[in-house]
């Protein structure tokens, strides 16, 4: 047993001898200082935080710290500061990490509102353009030629019909007819409807 007298005016002194049994491996040195600092440091991070749990949570990570690296102190540490500096420490990390985490989120909030539906626009026209070739792939030879020369070459009706020998009024009927077919195929992307009613 650790038989320390706890009087006031030997305080320092006792902290001294605490963390040189401490630096030893002696479980009742470490029980002692964590019972002469908990409350203090506990109701310091209380009033930074004002959060019971983060606080209880920032003191005992502290004591698990100075368990693990007892060995690393130095013994004439002044104990009463060193736990007070390190619980500050402590809440300011965890003030500053909350602090960055909500100034991300609100970036990513706010590039999701600016770029949200240009992302979505995206996505859907890259599978439009998917699921309108697999339609196109299953039209009649003819009609696919004339279809793919629109979407594909950018052609007009005029400039379709002069390739392929045609009139342009069949260009267009080849063309409405594709679209009758493929359109309700594709209801479900909106983007197609917008898409196919510009041919």
């Amino acid at each position: 047993m650790i038989d320390i007298p706890i009087m006031p005016n030997e305080s320092v002194l006792i902290d001294h001898k605490l963390v040189t049994l401490l630096r030893e491996g002696d479980k009742e040195a470490f029980t002692k200082i964590y019972q002469r600092y908990w409350m203090v440091m506990y109701m310091h991070a209380l009033k930074m935080l004002k959060s019971e749990n983060d606080a209880r949570d920032i003191v005992q990570e502290i004591f698990t710290s100075l368990w693990l690296k007892r060995q690393f102190i130095d013994p004439k540490v002044n104990l009463a500061g060193y736990l007070f500096v390190a619980t500050k420490n402590k809440v300011l990390d965890l003030i500053t990490h909350r602090r960055v985490r909500l100034d991300y989120l609100g970036s990513l909030s706010s590039f999701t509102e600016t770029n949200g539906n240009q992302i979505s626009a995206r996505i859907e026209e890259k599978e439009l353009l998917q699921a309108l070739q697999y339609e196109i792939e299953r039209l009649p030879v003819k009609m696919k030629q004339i279809f793919e020369m629109r979407i594909h070459e950018h052609l007009t009706y005029i400039e379709i019909a002069d390739k392929l020998n045609i009139s342009d009024k069949t260009v267009k009927k080849q063309i409405s007819n594709a679209i009758q077919i493929i359109r309700p195929k594709l209801r479900h992307l909106s983007i197609a409807i917008i898409f196919l009613s510009r041919l």
